[in-house]
């Protein structure tokens, strides 16, 4: 069986990713997981490996340049991504690494609940499918992977 890289991005405030991972062993899928950094505040202080910025927006300026390298390297090399969609914060930054998979002809799925379909449209309408549960992520990768 083929090994298949899934880039697994966005929200970090819940368990999505370790269900999904669990979900694929479980079916035994040849499947290697990659993702952006998910503790916020490590995320948040990457530049700060350069030199500490006094200002927030040089700060966030600074780390958004560090993770970007980390975040491109990975979609760019992986087979498929799955962007997760959370209903308690706007995921700006998942919404362009779904601009950025679009752009590179890199399939996605999105994964989030029916009420935010509407400001996600044109995602959605770029993603390859939408899922509301990490199971049907799952299945999906399993079809996928044949």
């Amino acid at each position: 069986m083929q090994k298949l890289k899934v880039y697994l991005s966005g929200e970090i405030h819940t368990d999505w990713r370790d269900q999904i991972k669990s979900g694929c062993e479980k079916q035994g899928l040849n499947v290697t997981f990659s993702s952006p950094v998910t503790d916020h505040p490590a995320s948040d202080a990457a530049g700060d490996i350069l030199e500490p910025e006094s200002e927030g927006f040089w700060r966030d300026h600074k780390s958004a340049k560090v993770n970007a390298i980390r975040t491109r390297t990975l979609i760019e090399d992986c087979d498929i991504a799955v962007i997760r969609f959370g209903d308690k914060y706007k995921q700006w930054n998942a919404a362009f690494d779904a601009g950025y998979c679009a752009a590179l002809g890199t399939p996605y799925i999105t994964l989030h609940d029916e009420d935010i379909i509407h400001p996600l449209k044109e995602v959605d309408a770029a993603a390859h499918a939408w899922a509301t549960t990490p199971d049907q992520v799952v299945e999906l990768l399993q079809y996928v992977m044949g």
